[in-house]
């Protein structure tokens, strides 16, 4: 069980995918982004205790470590991802790729809508709010992807229910 340094406070955090396509819908999308969260937790500069991986955003709950700036971490997060993905669609020869490109300055492709969402949590109410937020996103009306939180794959609901953490990604937030 984690015990958390609101000193240094966890953050709520979401990214959106550009003009809210569904890119994030596959699961090989899905997996860029827990492969990125794993190499930061693994790097040491974060530590996740929720997440959802929706068709077209994210939301995370994560705590940037000491040592570590959050502006730099999610700017890395979401530049390494974005070239993960534009190396997906290359890959694979995918039309969509066409659906990223912009016509700015400094970059050719934009995959995530600018100006992420980040909120601290200063306490452990917020906290629990927002953890709940997330795991019950996948059953809103506008989604209904499953019937229990538990039930969707790309969430930290399973963990939280069985303990079970598929993704060897989470720590374990307990109010």
């Amino acid at each position: 069980m984690a015990d958390i340094n609101f000193d240094h406070h966890p953050h709520f955090f979401t990214a959106t995918i550009l003009e809210w396509k569904h890119l994030l819908k596959e699961d090989e999308f899905k997996d860029i982004i827990i492969n990125s969260l794993l190499f930061l937790k693994k790097e040491k500069s974060i530590i996740v205790y929720g997440f959802v991986i929706m068709p077209n955003h994210i939301h995370l709950i994560w705590q940037i470590q000491d040592g570590f700036k959050r502006e730099n971490i999610q700017m890395r997060f979401l530049k390494f991802t974005a070239q993960q993905m534009k190396f997906r669609l290359i890959d694979t020869n995918d039309s969509r790729l066409s659906d990223f490109q912009v016509n700015t300055s400094d970059r050719q492709y934009q995959f995530w809508e600018r100006n992420a969402l980040s909120v601290e949590l200063w306490s452990p109410r917020v906290f629990m709010q927002k953890l709940e937020y997330i795991h019950y996103n996948p059953l809103q009306d506008k989604w209904k992807l499953v019937l229990y939180p538990e039930d969707y794959r790309y969430s930290s609901a399973r963990f939280y229910e069985t303990g079970v953490d598929e993704f060897g990604l989470l720590t374990h937030y307990n109010g």
